[in-house]
């Protein structure tokens, strides 16, 4: 279909919502070619129950994969066509079982060379076919249940997004988005403290002069995060990851990640051992940030911030 060719993949879901439609019209018929009084719809609930063994509408729901009220009301029309029958469970009065009444148990008599039939035309479709459709549906319903179609397109769009993304050393312009993206976030959770206003008033003083760097991510020529290493006075530590932050309207795009890289890779390339930070745990994205880029938990080391309630550090291999 000339359609699907110029959609490609994209209309997957339509493409098979059409072929399902498909086959449930022909099943309705097959249904009425054997004379079956059926339901398409009915089928995976009739055919649990076809067993004998009476069941709760929950394990139904269970076993066949649907959701509970989808089931409820297809008992509820199955029992109006006197197809199934409930009574309460003997074990426990609460609860009611599902059974097929003897009208049911009837069709299910009737059943067997209909189920022959369809499955030899549809062992036929097989063989006419290069792929096996039932095997690619069976490998799409595990790796969807592993991963869904939506987390698979969300990487995706942060794949795609995160090639936009530039890291560049600091430069003079870039020192009021230094100040903003952190007094935003900062004020958003706590109060600006001392350290933070020398730090961010004049970082070209207070981090540069000092041995320290300054990162920046430029999405598509606009500076939305920033990021520091300070050179640290310190026997064990010898830099401090530092003012992170990333606009709200660029976040999503791996760039935390890529400054925090851009940051430790310095670090690495200046021959540093160990590189400290400090943070507060109800930030709870930065916290798994920080573990991702490898960063443990420590304690004691003093720290300026009233914030600051976990400490970090990262050992360089």
């Amino acid at each position: 279909m000339e359609f699907f060719n110029k959609t490609g993949k994209m209309a997957m879901g339509s493409r098979l919502r059409m072929l399902t439609d498909k086959m449930m019209e022909d099943a309705a018929q097959v249904y009425k070619l054997y004379g079956t009084d059926l339901k398409v719809k009915w089928f995976p609930v009739f055919f649990v129950l076809s067993d004998g063994q009476p069941r709760t509408i929950t394990s139904i729901a269970a076993e066949i994969g649907h959701t509970h009220p989808s089931v409820s009301t297809i008992i509820r029309e199955m029992a109006a066509q006197g197809l199934v029958r409930e009574k309460k469970d003997k074990s426990d009065g609460r609860k009611n079982r599902v059974e097929l009444s003897a009208k049911g148990r009837k069709l299910v008599g009737q059943m067997p060379d209909q189920y022959a039939d369809v499955g030899a035309a549809v062992e036929n479709i097989s063989r006419q076919c290069k792929h096996d459709l039932w095997k690619a549906i069976e490998e799409w319903e595990f790796l969807l249940s592993e991963k869904s179609l939506l987390k698979r397109v969300e990487e995706e769009k942060k794949r795609r997004e995160t090639r936009n993304v530039k890291i560049v050393p600091y430069e003079p312009c870039y020192r009021e988005v230094f100040k903003a993206l952190n007094e935003e976030w900062i004020t958003t959770y706590f109060e600006m403290e001392e350290a933070d206003h020398k730090a961010l008033d004049n970082p070209e003083e207070y981090i540069l002069s000092r041995g320290g760097y300054i990162f920046v991510a430029d999405y598509k020529g606009e500076p939305v995060g920033v990021c520091a290493l300070l050179k640290m006075e310190d026997e064990y530590y010898d830099y401090e990851l530092a003012k992170m932050a990333v606009s709200p309207r660029a976040q999503g795009k791996n760039i935390g990640f890529l400054l925090g890289q851009a940051a430790i890779g310095k670090a690495r390339e200046l021959g540093a051992s160990h590189v400290y930070l400090e943070s507060n745990t109800i930030l709870k994205p930065a916290i798994n940030l920080y573990h991702k880029l490898g960063f443990k938990k420590v304690a004691g080391h003093a720290t300026p911030y009233k914030r600051c309630n976990i400490q970090m550090e990262l050992v360089l291999e």
